[in-house]
């Protein structure tokens, strides 16, 4: 999975963090809040995030309404999956991704692995 560019992740964010559908003009209200952008340029990002897979679409009336296909968490997991599938040493990219993360990270990388691993029965 790609990074999402500058406004990709804009949209995404705020899609993520209001939990439900919404209209490109929804993000673009929110989006002008911070800098002005025109209608146009909100729905054909929304639509290139459609067809890359991150977002589904319903029509409502004569708008298209947006979704997110994934959570958060989804997404920020395959992008570490991606970069660790093109390493040629995943251990050491693990590594040196551990050594950078703060007590409280590592804390959140231990209780999630005993998760996984009371999920999976090992």
């Amino acid at each position: 999975m790609r990074q999402l560019g500058e406004l990709e992740a804009e949209i995404m964010d705020r899609l993520w963090a209001w939990g439900r559908p919404a209209t490109a003009r929804d993000v673009l209200a929110d989006l002008n809040k911070k800098r002005p952008l025109a209608y146009s340029t909100v729905k054909t990002v929304a639509d290139i995030l459609y067809r890359k897979g991150v977002l589904k679409r319903e029509k409502e009336g004569r708008a298209w309404v947006y979704e997110p296909t994934l959570t958060r968490q989804e997404y920020t997991a395959a992008l570490m999956q991606d970069a660790l599938g093109s390493n040629p040493d995943p251990a050491g990219a693990l590594m040196s991704f551990v050594e950078q993360m703060s007590t409280q990270d590592v804390d959140a990388l231990r209780s999630a692995l005993r998760s996984a691993k009371r999920r999976n029965g090992t």
